[in-house]
């Protein structure tokens, strides 16, 4: 494994934990934690480039022991940080040296702890979150029209076929008019994962299962991908957009490529108006976009409501409050002028199997008239 600038900064990290924590613990916890920190140290970068691997079973043990240490890692380092703050308040308040060995061997803990409960939350099937949209104007035979969204699965290295069908068992109990995968679907190829996605032509709805691209789609071939998911029977909307007749009244359904889709295929740039080009002008307009940051777009073009994911809510403390740094909204809905804009916090998750406060959902969106 080459030495990196991310790789040595992680090392450096691992170091600092290290220096604060171990010498507050007794002689057998001290070198355990030592002995955790340089499997931390060496597997975290592992992990990230285990995907090179020629042998797949090695690939993939290495990717799930890596981003596991890569959760407790996380924890320990946050809680390291905030040891310190309490170690400065301690000794300003003239507290005595028994705080930092208390502390010390209660890090660790806490961070195993808070480690094994967000892997709990993270592997289990996500919950339904229902969520109703006021739309001006709704025509009464869309009033209850209802979409399962999906979002930010991931299937790859620790997410495989079985965690996806579950997933689909749950959205077709909801007897929904339609289902949405807003992105970040995958994270490997075609030739990896396309059995593992397979389940996805399982999903049932009166009208159908659409997609859009995530950005990571685009890291993992997203050509590929968009021709497997026609061949599975969904409905890919790349800056376009269908007419659903639901009763008497037609839906308006678009989608755009992902918000940063032209840095990978100039053709793919993110276009909302272009995917409402020609559509009924007084239909009800739903936009699928990936990245929560597209409102803005949509918002200008006519949309009524916009469906997106990516933020993950924030995943665990303290990603969560990273998330305004890069995207308008972190989860739930949010009114941006004319514009609904619901975000998902994700039905799966990347990278560390983690959730602390921020649940997967699985989402039922059902429109109702403004004022109700």
């Amino acid at each position: 494994m080459s030495i990196t600038p991310i790789s040595f900064i992680v090392a450096l990290l691992h170091l600092y934990i290290g220096w604060r924590l171990v010498p507050q613990l007794d002689s057998a916890a001290a070198w355990g934690l030592a002995l955790v920190l340089v499997a931390s140290a060496v597997l975290m970068p592992l992990s990230m480039t285990s995907r090179r691997m020629q042998n797949r079973q090695a690939a993939e043990a290495f990717a799930w022991v890596g981003f596991v240490f890569m959760g407790l890692f996380s924890s320990l380092l946050v809680l390291t940080l905030l040891r310190e703050l309490v170690l400065l308040v301690g000794s300003i308040a003239g507290a005595s040296a028994q705080l930092a060995r208390w502390t010390g061997q209660g890090v660790p803990v806490i961070a195993v702890l808070v480690t094994l409960w967000g892997f709990v939350n993270a592997r289990r099937r996500a919950r339904v979150v229902h969520v109703e949209v006021p739309i001006a104007g709704l025509p009464a035979s869309l009033q209850g029209f209802t979409i399962a969204q999906i979002s930010d699965i991931h299937v790859g290295p620790t997410i495989k076929a079985s965690y996806l069908r579950a997933i689909v068992d749950r959205v077709n109990q909801l007897d929904a008019d339609m289902v949405a995968v807003t992105g970040d679907l995958v994270d490997g190829s075609v030739r990896e994962l396309s059995a593992h996605v397979a389940p996805l032509t399982e999903l049932r709805s009166r009208h159908g299962t659409f997609f859009v691209t995530g950005n990571h789609e685009y890291y993992s071939g997203a050509h590929a991908w968009i021709a497997e998911l026609k061949r599975l029977g969904i409905r890919v909307l790349l800056n376009e957009h269908v007419v659903l007749q639901h009763g008497a009244s037609p839906l308006v359904l678009a989608g755009v490529a992902d918000y940063t889709a032209h840095l990978f295929d100039p053709a793919h740039r993110s276009d909302p108006e272009r995917a409402l080009a020609g559509a009924p002008a007084d239909a009800t307009r739903v936009l699928l976009a990936h990245q929560p940051r597209s409102a803005e777009g949509a918002e200008r073009a006519g949309f009524q409501l916009q469906i997106s994911g990516h933020t993950h809510g924030g995943q665990f403390f303290p990603w969560n409050f990273f998330v305004p740094l890069q995207q308008p909204f972190t989860a739930g809905l949010h009114r941006l002028r004319g514009l609904w804009v619901y975000v998902s916090r994700g039905t799966g998750y990347w990278g560390p199997p983690k959730r602390l406060g921020a649940p997967s959902e699985i989402t039922r969106l059902r429109l109702v008239p403004a004022g109700d």
